[in-house]
């Protein structure tokens, strides 16, 4: 059964008339999404005989291009940090050929830096395209589907995506992801994969994971390099301004970008696989990426953290705008309670700032604390909060 998604940034990169680099994991739909604009001509350099022609005859684009009826050209080129310094022939093509417009896609920031890539300053618009977002999907959207298999778009949409996730894993991440990593050492990269993954949503230890996985600490902090490089976790810094007599934790927190990728490393790919507090936890997950999405998508700039210190106060999410300032605090269960906003107000008499206290949660009702703060069901969050603030 197939599903048309429009996504958010189909009208953006549509409607533009500069040329566009669009990020994100492989399978997030890119070449799709670009599809939808009808290049008039389409490269694949995930295609092995497209990507050895061209790395073996850097003119042969410049020839194809040329030869085209019109100068009027849409052109399309998938994955293009496999062949990093074709974008000096794309940019002397756009400079002397205003009407040209490329459409390139690519699933690793790593390999351009490696290939010295020019990214064409001021000639190309740069979007990021996460995995389908609440927002897009939200008339067929499935919380526990999107807890358990996660939300790229085939997975989720096509009856047999499910299917789809561990071939996933096993072709990209411990495949192509392990070439990245330029190890031979397949059993303790696949190890660290596995570590990762169960520790998804929690800070980063370096000292903790090498000890737990027995292997060496920069080796570790090379491996996440990697992960976050090609674009597979994301990275939330720590809130630290508050009381300097509060010892603000000043670790990174990370979330892998899709929970079902996330979960498939782990074996666990149906509802029963779970226990209820790790589908708590996998909630929370789930709704800091949709904020972090929503920022990016919609170019916000906020300023997006977490907190915790020595003392135990913690705070799941702080979002910083150009005029507001909230303190989240994410929960699974479908009742609020006084008891749960108990960290938000820790961190109130901690903080140098004055902010919005929220409990968003699984429940039905908008609720006012009195004083303590708001509790608001997830999706109220995500449909009036979220795209009122400025």
């Amino acid at each position: 059964m197939t599903h048309m998604i429009d996504r958010i940034l189909k009208n953006t990169i549509k409607d533009h008339t500069k040329s566009v680099l669009l990020l994100g994991p492989r399978q997030v739909g890119k070449s799709t999404l670009c599809a939808e604009l009808n290049p008039d001509l389409s490269l694949n350099l995930a295609d092995e005989e497209h990507f050895r022609q061209y790395l073996n005859d850097p003119g042969m684009i410049k020839r194809v291009i040329n030869a085209l009826p019109n100068q009027n050209n849409v052109i399309l080129i998938d994955e293009i940090q496999r062949i990093p310094s074709m974008l000096n022939t794309i940019q002397a093509l756009i400079d002397s050929n205003k009407n040209l417009r490329f459409l390139l896609t690519g699933s690793s920031a790593r390999k351009l830096r490696r290939g010295q890539a020019n990214l064409l300053p001021g000639r190309v618009l740069v979007e990021y395209l996460p995995p389908l977002v609440y927002w897009e999907i939200k008339h067929k959207f499935d919380l526990q589907k999107a807890l358990t298999i996660g939300t790229l778009p085939e997975i989720y949409l096509q009856d047999y995506g499910p299917e789809l996730l561990h071939s996933y894993v096993a072709s990209y991440l411990k495949e192509e992801i392990q070439a990245e990593a330029f190890t031979k050492n397949l059993a303790s990269y696949s190890r660290f994969l596995d570590l990762a993954a169960e520790l998804s949503g929690q800070y980063l230890n370096y000292s903790k994971v090498a000890s737990d996985s027995e292997i060496h600490k920069e080796t570790i902090r090379r491996y996440m390099e990697i992960l976050s490089d090609t674009l597979l976790v994301e990275l939330i810094p720590s809130y630290t301004d508050v009381d300097k007599k509060r010892r603000a934790r000043q670790k990174e927190k990370f979330i892998f970008f899709d929970l079902g990728v996330r979960n498939s490393l782990l074996g666990r790919q149906s509802a029963a696989a779970f226990s209820r507090e790790e589908l708590g936890r996998l909630f929370e997950q789930w709704l800091i990426l949709q904020v972090i999405y929503f920022n990016k998508l919609y170019k916000k700039h906020w300023k997006i953290s977490t907190y915790r210190d020595a003392m135990g106060v913690e705070v799941d999410l702080v979002i910083e705008t150009n005029e507001d300032c909230l303190a989240i605090e994410i929960k699974s269960s479908p009742r609020a309670q006084e008891k749960m906003f108990k960290g938000l107000n820790k961190f109130e008499q901690i903080t140098k700032r004055q902010f919005k206290k929220y409990l968003v949660y699984q429940g039905e009702f908008e609720q006012d604390f009195d004083g303590l703060g708001f509790a608001v069901p997830y999706q109220v969050f995500l449909e009036r909060i979220l795209p009122g603030l400025s």
